[in-house]
C-alpha cells in the first residue's frame, strides 16, 4: 500500500513538472505557435491573449535588456542591441550604457585616464634617456604626401641605441624573445610551441607584475573592480593581447599583440607595427627603409611620438605611428589602459602635461570569455 502511494506522489510530481514546463516560456522565446502547449511566446500570443505567463519576463524584458548581453553578435532578430558598434548604429538597448560601458571601463573618466597616465609616465624608469637613444626624424611631410612612398630621408631614424643597457633589462629582453615567434602574413596560422607560450607568459609578468608601473595599472584597475587579484588580470591580458583570431583565410593567423608590436601584412601593406623596438631591429637588419614622419610629438625627451612612413621588406606603411623610446611595459599599460576603458574610441590621456590620444579597435567578429572581445589595435594619432 505505501509503495502505491508513493508511485502515485511521484507521478503527481513528474506530471505537475510538465504542466510547469509546458506552461513556461524558458527556452521557447520567439518559436511559433505549438498547439502541444497550454500557452505560446511569441509576438502572436499577445494578440490572441495565449501567452505563458512569465512571456513578458522571460521573451520582452529580456529581449529588451543588455543584462548577460553584452558582446553578444549582432542578430537582426532582436529589438536592440548590446555589442560595441551598436552606439555607432543608434541602436543599442536602453540599458546598455550602464550594462556593458560600466563592465567595459567607461567608469573610467577621462580625468582619471589623465591622472594615470601622468603617473605611469612618471614611474616608467626603463625608458630610454637621451643618452642612450638617437634619432633623426629627416623628413617631414604632409598628410597629403604619406601615400607616395618616396623616400625622403638617406639616413636611418635610429642614429644610435645603447642595447648593452636597454636590451640587458628584463622586460626588453621579455619582448625581444616574443617578437621573432610570429609569421608576419595574415592568411598563415599561427602555432606556438610550450616554449614561445612561456615567454608570453614571461612577458606579462615581467611588465605588469615586477615593475612598479605594471603594478600600479594592476592596482588602479582593482579599484575600479575590473578585476579581482592579479591573477585574473594576467589571464585576461593573455587573452586580450595573445588570443588567436583570423584576420585572413578564415585561419587563425592574427592577435592583438602580433599586429601592433610585431607588425603584419594583409593586402600587399604593412598592417599594424607600431612599436619603436621592432622598428629599431629591423631597420638594424636593413630590411627596413624610413622614408619619413607626418606628425612629431612635443615632447623634448623620451617617450615622444612619430607618425613613420617606410618601406618594409618590400611592403609599405603609410602612417606607422609609435611612441618612441619607451619601456615594453609603458606602451602595454598604456594601450591596455585605453582598450579596457575606451574600447573602440579615441583615449585621451597626458605625459608630462601634454595630451596624447590613443586611437583602439576591438576585434568584433570573435570573443573570449564573457563576450570580451580581442584587442585588434592601438596606437597613437596625430597629435
Amino acid at each position: 500500500m505505501k509503495i502505491a502511494a508513493i508511485l502515485h506522489l511521484c507521478m503527481t510530481l513528474f506530471h505537475q513538472g510538465y504542466s510547469n514546463n509546458l506552461a513556461s516560456c524558458q527556452g521557447r522565446c520567439g518559436y511559433g505557435t505549438d498547439s502541444g502547449y497550454p500557452c505560446q511566446c511569441n509576438t502572436a500570443c499577445e494578440r490572441y491573449n495565449d501567452c505563458c505567463s512569465d512571456y513578458f519576463t522571460l521573451c520582452k524584458d529580456a529581449a529588451t535588456s543588455c543584462n548577460g548581453r553584452c558582446g553578444e553578435n549582432y542578430n537582426s532578430q532582436n529589438p536592440c542591441h548590446c555589442n560595441s558598434l551598436c552606439s555607432q548604429y543608434n541602436n543599442c538597448c536602453n540599458d546598455y550604457t550602464q550594462l556593458c560601458n560600466a563592465a567595459s571601463g567607461a567608469t573610467i573618466t577621462d580625468a582619471e585616464l589623465k591622472s594615470l597616465s601622468e603617473t605611469l609616465y612618471t614611474l616608467d624608469s626603463n625608458k630610454a634617456s637621451a643618452s642612450q637613444l638617437v634619432i633623426d626624424p629627416q623628413a617631414l611631410v604632409p598628410d597629403s604626401q604619406t601615400s607616395s612612398q618616396s623616400d625622403l630621408s638617406p639616413g636611418k631614424l635610429f642614429k644610435s641605441l645603447d642595447e648593452n643597457t636597454l636590451f640587458s633589462r628584463p622586460t626588453y629582453a621579455a619582448l625581444l624573445n616574443v617578437l621573432d615567434n610570429y609569421k608576419r602574413m595574415t592568411g598563415q596560422a599561427e602555432s606556438f610551441s610550450s616554449q614561445q607560450i612561456t615567454e608570453q607568459e614571461t612577458f606579462l609578468k615581467e611588465t605588469m607584475l615586477n615593475t612598479k608601473l605594471g603594478r600600479e595599472l594592476y592596482g588602479f584597475l582593482y579599484t575600479k573592480g575590473i578585476y579581482g587579484s592579479e591573477s585574473e588580470f594576467i589571464e585576461d591580458l593573455k587573452n586580450m593581447w595573445f588570443g588567436l583570431y583570423s584576420r585572413n583565410n578564415n585561419v587563425l593567423d592574427s592577435s592583438g599583440f602580433e599586429h601592433i608590436f610585431a607588425g603584419e601584412i594583409k593586402g600587399g601593406k604593412v598592417s599594424g607595427f607600431h612599436n619603436w623596438i621592432q622598428f629599431y631591429l629591423n631597420e638594424k637588419r636593413g630590411v627596413l627603409n624610413y622614408y619619413s614622419h607626418s606628425f612629431n610629438g612635443p615632447w623634448s625627451n623620451y617617450p615622444d611620438v612619430l607618425g613613420l612612413q617606410f618601406m618594409w621588406d618590400g611592403y609599405y606603411k603609410q602612417v606607422g605611428s609609435a611612441v618612441i623610446g619607451s619601456s615594453p611595459e609603458f606602451d602595454l599599460a598604456i594601450y591596455t589602459l585605453c582598450y579596457i576603458a575606451r574600447p573602440g574610441k579615441q583615449c585621451r590621456l597626458s605625459l608630462g602635461g601634454t595630451e596624447l590620444i590613443i586611437q583602439t579597435y576591438t576585434w568584433d567578429n570573435s570573443s573570449y570569455g564573457n563576450g570580451k572581445k580581442y584587442i585588434a589595435s592601438a596606437y597613437p594619432v596625430s597629435m
